[in-house]
């Protein structure tokens, strides 16, 4: 962990901070994740009251504003138990020691355990003003340009509330006023042509601004620029009185007085005596090898960038972090090596080549651009011993002293570089192996390097900087086409225009393409264009340019081809897979190879920017990638192999749902699979944390797999795989995924014939309508499941859907139905020696009794289920019965009785990791102490549990936030 001046943080208890961004935290060097964005917004809060006392009410308002939920002091006060768990995890038990602490009414968080980027920055800026008021304006600037390099986009980026949002205005301004302190200053360094551009782009995106203003017209001026200074002037004053109906300020008015006089003022100032940016290097060693000149003819400077694209637009956050790599401190010895790497027609070129122009005026020995063809379509790969040869030339070395062999070339290339500073950008790289001879020795080069691989060599072995130039951001991507379209055309259509950047995918060059069909063809309207690409939409036949670089299938081409057989293979394989994202394992299935080396594959892909791997583990195709890979498999596969890849796919993810559903609930009733393929490589489980955690990740994918199966031919997969669901999306609150399911399950039962399968999706398809309270379509679906499984004599089956209409009959009102289906439910049981479900509709019975107002009896019931639970070692179960217990108590009047066995339940479904039902035994124990008159507690209770809710994003939490709001009220009596 090192702070802004490069300064390690040795403290082994320091807590580091950042908020000059999405707001992060390290404790000893570890990453801290802080939970969700109202308790970052609680932390945000704290933290920049700077060791002040916050009173409780203000972090209510700072954290909600005028609409705090009901309840929020104890949901507050549940969040800094929980930060204090997350920034001392080093305190013992009996430690005194607190980073958050207790203060009245209130909490403070201690100022000597924390260092944060904020801090450091206003120090630095403070520095720089002491640096300015003593002269010393080059170490002023080059501190400025270090902390602003610094911040990480939009401070406390993500965190809510009015607090964080009246502090991330305070700290914007902060921040641009850093940022006109810096301009300044170099516009007194006599930089005034290297500060044009920024302080344009400055002006454009803060034209209210008329300190910004003032410095353009500085600038223009000092550049021999008059006449766009007096532009700058109007149309500033225009804005503003525009805006804001006032005229500019008496220093802009000064300002533009000096400038129609030709003031001196205006002048550049004298040259200075500067202290180099760099320390000089150390003479380079002689490089063994012949007598030729190491210096070019005088005089020489290349300037060999291909000219910028005008039509150029967006990509500011990438920008920035480019020009951030020139304010590093790469040492004595190292010139900065910038790699850009993405997807084929991400615009990695054009990016190069943009930012290379805006920082040209830095390198005043030239610019060289060498295009290596890492993956041109004809395999002409340039070897580095000619790009050497080429730059040489450039730089002024006579073709008849070039050496022969590459280590004399790369020795003599160095050599010329030594000591200047010149702007080398090396495109379309192949491997690290092709660029390392074309590397400076020394410092004061900047190398921009662009590779559809990951070059990685050159970020371990070099130092180089990786900048991966990933889609634009759809606004990005809709200006690129107004850019190409023009203004009027775009807004005429904007349906239309929306509807091609959204076809396109938003890859830069796929819009360029098309945007070229619509600049050809201007008659034609963009609705027509946007029904083109709906047409073609899964190939790549409205992709074509007309020339190779231009075509988009061409293109994709030269990375494809450049893959290792296998590595091909995959690529292929990918595009059958249905979910938004795949995983390693799934990928295995798909090849049929082990996990292991589909790792290694996935990593030759993502290397190659063919696809990539969007957060561990989890890799995705941009859409025209997959459809290029798509018509791959149909063109180089054959039907046989692409659907044997396919079984194995749903046979991967059917045995691996049913792993994790008897991980969940290992003494439910269950059903028979058909076996996996050897190379389906399942999962399996070691608890229920790592099975939901899957099932959390996979969610999605699951969906998407159980459609692509009913559409596949894969029917017995779908509706098995829907049936292995059931209990992890019931308990989550996910019953709309529940109910699609379980139609196409019911579809593909019927499809096949199969009765059983008809009669789980039946049963499924009525307890969702349940939850929905939708009963007659319920009832409906249970009674035809009962009948089905009385055909197809599944014994457990209708034993289940017994309990399912018992708990329909009790959300009617009808108890006595209930305990009919109940007793018919525990019969089949008993006859099927189904030990866990006849604990199961013990507890049920005893729930009915609570319901009917017949505590004592409902108590029998519910303490026989624990102990059958018990018995036969079900954790789940045993929890469910005990809050059963607790509840009865509780409607006995017995509410102090009632926490013993709700705690154990709670402890139970911490122990299994149950988050939804722990929140719901922490809501019954919330009733009971508001029951027992301890408000206080009770609201504590439910705050916890609505943290659960919440974090979980499940439906109950509106239930219990309105239950909080009517129990805002005395107890009752």
């Amino acid at each position: 962990m090192t702070t802004l001046h490069g300064v390690e943080d040795r403290t082994p208890a320091s807590l580091r901070f950042s908020l000059l961004g999405p707001p992060r935290a390290w404790h000893a060097g570890r990453e801290l994740s802080l939970g969700p964005p109202q308790q970052r917004a609680l932390l945000t809060l704290l933290l920049l009251h700077r060791g002040r006392t916050v009173d409780i009410d203000a972090l209510v308002d700072g954290v909600w504003g005028d609409a705090p939920p009901a309840g929020a002091v104890p949901v507050v006060r549940t969040y800094v138990s929980r930060l204090r768990k997350l920034l001392e995890p080093d305190r013992s038990p009996g430690d005194a020691f607190r980073v958050l602490v207790s203060a009245g009414r209130g909490y403070a968080l201690r100022t000597d355990t924390v260092v944060s980027d904020l801090d450091e920055f206003e120090e630095a800026v403070a520095e720089a003003r002491a640096d300015r008021n003593s002269g010393e304006l080059e170490s002023c600037a080059r501190l400025l340009r270090t902390v602003l390099a610094a911040w990480q986009g939009t401070p406390l980026a993500g965190v809510p509330g009015p607090y964080a949002q009246a502090a991330r205005d305070r700290l914007t301004e902060q921040r641009l006023s850093a940022l006109e302190f810096c301009l300044r200053v170099e516009l007194d360094l006599g930089r005034h042509e290297s500060v044009v551009t920024e302080l344009v782009a400055l002006r454009d995106a803060c034209p209210l601004r008329e300190g910004v203003s003032e410095l353009l017209l500085i600038a223009l001026a000092r550049c021999g620029r008059k006449a766009e200074a007096l532009e700058a002037y109007a149309r500033t004053r225009r804005t503003l009185v525009r805006e804001l109906g006032v005229e500019p300020g008496p220093s802009l008015r000064a300002v533009h007085a000096f400038l129609l006089a030709d003031d001196p003022d205006l002048t550049p100032p004298p040259a200075r005596r500067t202290v180099p940016a760099q320390r000089p290097a150390p003479a380079p060693a002689p490089d063994p090898q012949p007598p030729y000149p190491a210096r070019p003819a005088h005089g020489v400077r290349p300037s060999q960038l291909p000219a910028d694209s005008p039509l150029f637009t967006g990509r500011q956050t990438e920008l920035a972090q480019a020009d951030a790599l020139l304010s590093k401190d790469e040492g004595p010895a190292a010139p900065v090596i910038g790699v850009i790497d993405g997807m084929a027609g991400a615009g990695k070129t054009t990016f190069a080549v943009h930012w290379a122009h805006q920082v040209a005026h830095r390198f005043p020995d030239g610019s060289l651009y060498v295009n290596l063809r890492g993956y041109d379509q004809d395999g002409a790969v340039m070897d580095p011993s000619a790009a050497i040869e080429s730059c040489l030339t450039a730089l002024g070395v006579p073709p008849s002293t070039v050496p022969e062999g590459l280590d004399a070339q790369a020795a003599l290339y160095r050599s010329v570089l030594a000591g200047r500073r010149v702007l080398i950008v090396l495109d379309n790289a192949r491997d690290t192996e092709q660029v390392r001879p074309l590397l400076p020795g020394t410092p004061g080069c900047l190398v921009i390097i662009t590779s559809r691989s990951r070059l990685s060599g050159l970020v371990a072995g070099h130092g180089a900087h990786p900048l991966t130039l990933g889609l634009p951001s759809a606004d990005e991507a809709h200006a690129m086409l107004v850019r190409r379209v023009g203004h009027a055309r775009a807004a005429a259509e904007p349906v239309a225009a929306d509807d091609i950047v959204n076809r396109c995918a938003r890859l830069p060059l796929a819009l360029a393409i098309v945007a070229s069909r619509a600049a050809r063809h201007p008659g034609f309207r963009l609705a027509d264009i946007a029904a083109e690409l709906r047409a073609d939409h899964g190939s790549l036949d409205a992709f074509t340019g007309g020339d190779a670089q231009t075509d988009a299938r061409a293109v994709f081409s030269w990375s494809y081809h450049a893959l290792a057989p296998q590595a091909a293979a995959l690529f292929r394989r990918l595009a059958l897979h249905p979910g938004p994202d795949v995983t390693s394992p799934a990928a295995a299935a798909l090849l049929g190879v082990d996990i292991r080396r589909a790792r290694a594959l996935l990593v030759e892909l993502t290397g190659t920017s063919l696809i990539a791997e969007r957060a561990p583990g989890r890799f995705v195709f941009h859409d025209l990638l997959r459809a290029y890979a798509a018509e791959l498999a149909d063109a180089e596969d054959s039907e046989e192999s692409r659907r044997a890849a396919l079984r194995r796919l749903h046979d991967h993810y059917l045995h691996t749902a049913h792993h994790a559903s008897l991980t969940l609930g290992p003494f439910r009733e269950t059903i028979a699979l058909p076996p996996a393929l050897a190379d389906s490589a399942p999962l399996t489980f070691r608890g229920k944390r790592q099975a939901t955690a899957w099932l959390r990740a996979e969610r999605h994918v699951l969906r998407a797999v159980i459609e692509s199966a009913a559409a596949g031919g894969f029917e017995d997969h779908a509706w098995r795989t829907a049936f292995s669901l059931e209990l992890y999306l019931d308990r989550l609150g996910y019953w709309h995924d529940l109910m699609e399911i379980n139609r196409t399950a019911l579809a593909c039962a019927v499809v096949l014939g199969d009765r059983n399968g008809q009669a789980h999706a039946h049963r499924a398809l009525g307890f969702s309508h349940t939850r929905f309270g939708q009963r007659d379509e319920a009832r409906a679906h249970l009674e035809r499941a009962l009948r089905l499984f009385g055909e197809t004599e599944d014994t457990l089956g209708a034993a289940r859907a017994h309990r399912q209409l018992a708990f329909l009959a009790n959300d009617e009102g009808d108890h006595t139905v209930a305990l009919l289906h109940y007793r018919e439910a525990h019969t089949l049981y008993l006859r099927h020696g189904h030990r866990s479900g006849e604990a199961g509709v013990l507890n049920e019975v005893g729930w009915t009794y609570i319901l009917l107002g017949e505590a004592e009896r409902a108590l029998e019931h519910c303490e026989k289920a624990v102990a059958l639970h018990q018995e036969i070692g079900d954790p789940n179960g045993e929890a469910a019965a005990q809050d059963s217990v607790g509840y009865a108590h509780h409607h006995l009047g017995h509410h102090d009785a009632s926490l013993g066995p709700y705690r154990r339940a709670l402890d139970l479904y911490r122990e299994i990791g149950d988050r939804y039902l722990e929140a719901d035994t922490l809501r019954h124990i919330g009733d009971a102490h508001h029951a027992a008159g301890r408000p206080e507690a009770a609201r504590e209770a439910w705050a916890a549990a609505l943290v659960l809710l919440e974090e979980a994003g499940h439906p109950d939490a509106d239930a219990l936030r309105r239950a909080m709001r009517r129990q805002e009220g005395p107890p009752p009596r």
